[in-house]
């Protein structure tokens, strides 16, 4: 409801003129946490929005024992994601991408934060789950200056929200690595993923993800995401890359199915 209602007035307030901007919108933040304190996304504590407690608590993906190549979870001696059967189901002979990390695994605690962020307007959740992707990012991938990218939202689930999760979440990345962010890509029209199986996730955004005309491609490109359930989405970004000279792709997402 909070979330809701300062973004309503962020709109009336840029129609009154950005002088006015500033003053309205801290008065109405002071307004809203007085009626509606700031809450963690997952225990619903007051005071952050994700309080200290549950950030130690959450799921974290150990390198020791995660896939070097997809970050799945526990795919270090075998995995079962990204092996020559689960690539040929999805009509591939490798990744499409150098490799992926994701910072936890998606338990019903980060359903929570993601659901939040996503359905509930909790936009100021993207810092927090920025600053969780920020420290798995490779130190060699930052040796490369990456260009730090996100796969937009659908245009339905644009409109839905009133803004764009990815984006956000991309940005704060990109301010805490020291790194350029751009739009790359044009908003897909895609169906909403989290009701599909992995078949369907995977037909669902084959060839739905393509480049904006004017997009200019560096050498080396994160891409950022919330989740990584099938790696549907992710994929489908990696080949909208294809022949157009980036040479490192990496896969950067907040949890991991």
């Amino acid at each position: 409801m909070k979330a809701h209602i300062l973004n309503s007035i962020n709109e009336t307030t840029r129609a009154m003129g950005n002088a006015a901007l500033p003053y309205v919108k801290v008065s109405a933040e002071i307004f809203a946490e007085a009626l509606w304190p700031t809450r963690c996304a997952s225990c619903d504590r007051p005071g952050a929005t994700l309080c200290e407690a549950c950030e130690q608590q959450l799921p974290y993906i150990d390198w020791n024992q995660a896939c070097p190549l997809c970050g799945a979870p526990f795919g270090m001696q075998q995995c079962c994601e990204c092996n020559t059967t689960m690539l040929n189901a999805a009509s591939r002979e490798k990744l499409p991408y150098a490799r992926a990390v994701s910072a936890i695994s998606y338990d019903e605690e980060a359903k929570r934060i993601v659901s939040a962020f996503k359905d509930k307007g909790e936009r100021r959740l993207a810092y927090d789950m920025a600053r969780i992707m920020t420290r798995y990012i490779p130190p060699e991938w930052l040796d490369e200056s990456p260009l730090v990218t996100f796969v937009p939202a659908s245009t339905a689930a644009f409109r839905k929200r009133g803004y764009d999760h990815a984006q956000l979440l991309s940005k704060e990345v990109a301010n805490m690595a020291a790194l350029d962010h751009a739009s790359l890509y044009a908003r897909p029209r895609s169906f909403d993923q989290r009701q599909l199986d992995r078949t369907k996730r995977l037909a669902n955004m084959q060839k739905r993800i393509q480049l904006l005309p004017a997009a200019s491609t560096p050498p080396s490109i994160i891409i950022v995401d919330d989740v990584c359930t099938t790696g549907a989405t992710l994929f489908a970004a990696c080949d909208a890359l294809e022949n157009t000279g980036v040479k490192h792709i990496y896969c950067l997402t907040f949890a991991r199915v």
